[in-house]
């Protein structure tokens, strides 16, 4: 080999150790230490939009990113991906001591990029002549983790707090909806109660008649409370009589009357009986005054329980999320509870039944109420899934010595012995592509090991229970 050529290879080396100097990772590594780097490394130029990494396939390479930007999408198996952007100038991919085998996402660059790749097969000979890259590395690895659970953790939050959030939208919905058309019903009753009252003003009534048409219109409002519920059936079959009794007495809206009488329990007897205390022009005008108080009173009835399912969502809102409460504060576990099944009463309420046996007695304790609350959300949701929306949620609590205990069981299937051992660690879980990243457990048991106390598992089909140790006072 000529020295011309030499001389040629050596300013190239010299260069592209250089382009690793700009890295933070290498920028004090020796002359000679970059300039080896550079040889076993393979530089590349990519237009934006070209694949640097396909999923799925070996991880094989460090990836030294010296200019532009990859952005690497991770599929979970539903709309949402995990994206993570990396630029340059920065060291990402393959690293030593990583146990990843392949690639978890395909990575693309987002601009024009420069990018150097080191085989991992040469990882053992690098750290041999440079051994500084080995603690640096290794930090460098820790971020990535770290960056990514926490990425990973606080999407998991979000997917929890939008299904709650869609529950809850749901519950309000429903009281919502009902009192709005309350409004709109009551409105026409009070319409047709005042258009019956001016006609029977119109008639010469003596004040015995008159104070009558108060006293039937109390009568019959009062009945409701003491009536006892009908069937299908015999409702219609109620209506229709007391429908042909009207009509018999010339009431031409008898059909649109009738549903509002039954509900207030009246008879055919005591309608003959009023018609004969009336003149017969104005029993239509008494019974359609008299059909629109009890419709107004019924609807006034609709929007205070709507109103007030209303009001007591709120409320459990603001007790789970302990809002405009200091952080830590003493917590009651009861109080917890129950707020959080009312924030998940949309799942528990076709097909699974609640049993609740509390120790109304237990004290309360210093802790983050609101990580608390999101710890019983996991595990009830988890139980709810277990049992796929058919079974038996119980939750018991108790004080065993200086621990405060909750328990919260399902008759699902049961987990395998042979991954029970599993289920607290981070990413694992036993649900399909796109339904979890297997990290609510997880989540739950650091929540619990904050507040000194511990979580447990016992489990066998038809009966699995996860048990959560508080220390008292706790914190």
């Amino acid at each position: 080999m000529s020295s011309s050529t030499e001389n040629t290879e050596s300013l190239a080396r010299s260069s592209l150790a250089e382009e690793l100097r700009k890295v933070p990772v290498f920028a004090d590594l020796p002359a000679d230490g970059l300039e080896w780097l550079a040889e076993q490394m393979t530089f590349q130029d990519l237009e934006a939009g070209e694949i640097v990494t396909q999923a799925g396939t070996p991880a094989d390479r460090m990836l030294i990113m010296l200019q532009g930007e990859i952005r690497v999408r991770r599929e979970s198996g539903n709309p949402e991906s995990t994206v993570r952007g990396v630029r340059a100038p920065a060291v990402t991919g393959m690293l030593p001591y990583s146990r990843m085998i392949t690639w978890p996402g395909t990575a693309h660059t987002v601009v024009r990029s420069r990018l150097a790749t080191f085989p991992a097969e040469r990882f053992p000979e690098m750290l041999a002549r440079l051994p500084v890259l080995g603690p640096r590395l290794v930090a460098t690895l820790s971020d990535r983790v770290r960056e990514i659970t926490r990425r990973q953790d606080q999407q998991e939050k979000m997917g929890a707090l939008g299904r709650i959030s869609a529950g809850l939208a749901h519950e309000l919905n429903n009281p919502a909806a009902a009192a709005h058309r309350a409004g709109g019903s009551l409105r026409t009753a009070f319409l047709d109660s005042h258009k019956a009252a001016e006609r029977l003003n119109a008639y010469p009534l003596s004040a015995k008649q008159q104070a009558a048409i108060f006293e039937l219109e109390r009568e019959l409002s009062e009945r409701p409370a003491a009536a006892a519920p009908l069937d299908p059936l015999e409702r219609s079959d109620r209506e229709e009589a007391i429908a042909q009794c009207l009509l018999r007495h010339g009431v031409t809206g008898a059909w649109e009357l009738a549903p509002a009488l039954t509900e207030a329990g009246c008879q055919i007897d005591w309608l003959e009986h009023v018609s004969t205390e009336f003149p017969p022009d104005v029993f239509p005008d008494l019974m359609t005054r008299i059909s629109a108080a009890l419709v107004i009173s019924g609807l006034l009835t609709e929007i205070e329980n709507s109103t007030a399912r209303i009001s007591g969502l709120v409320r459990a809102i603001k007790e789970y999320t302990f809002m405009d409460q200091a952080p830590d504060q003493e917590v009651d576990l009861h109080q917890g509870l129950e707020s959080t099944l009312q924030m998940l009463r949309h799942q528990t309420k076709n097909g699974i039944t609640v049993t609740l046996n509390f120790e109304r007695t237990l004290p309360k304790i210093l802790a983050h109420g609101s990580a608390l609350n999101q710890v019983w959300t996991n595990l009830i949701d988890n139980a709810i899934e277990a049992m796929q929306g058919q079974g038996e949620l119980r939750i018991r609590t108790a004080r065993e010595l200086d621990n405060l205990l909750v328990e919260i069981g399902d008759n699902g299937p049961g987990i395998p012995p042979e991954i029970r051992s599993h289920i607290f660690e981070p990413f694992f879980t036993t649900k399909g592509a796109g339904q979890g990243r297997g990290l609510g457990l997880d989540t739950a048991c650091h929540i619990v090991r904050e507040h000194s106390g511990e979580i447990t598992v016992e489990s066998a089909p038809g009966d699995t229970r996860f048990q959560v140790r508080l220390p008292l006072g706790s914190l």
